[in-house]
């Protein structure tokens, strides 16, 4: 069975790891080698910024 292909752009995850410090990591030994924590946070960073995003939507 393949891979599941993700909602999120390999762009904005690489955006995100950079804002939260695990940029580095990433880049040198992959997505498997960051921390459970670092994944939950960067999944709730990502959810703010949609809401964010949905909200200034809503007031134009």
């Amino acid at each position: 069975m393949g891979r599941r292909q993700g909602i999120m752009s390999d762009e904005f995850k690489y955006e995100l790891a950079k804002d939260l410090g695990f940029y580095d990591t990433v880049k040198n030994d992959g997505w498997g080698a960051i921390r459970s924590r670092d994944a939950g946070n960067m999944v709730k960073r990502a959810i703010e910024r949609a809401e964010q995003h949905l909200a200034s939507q809503n007031k134009s």
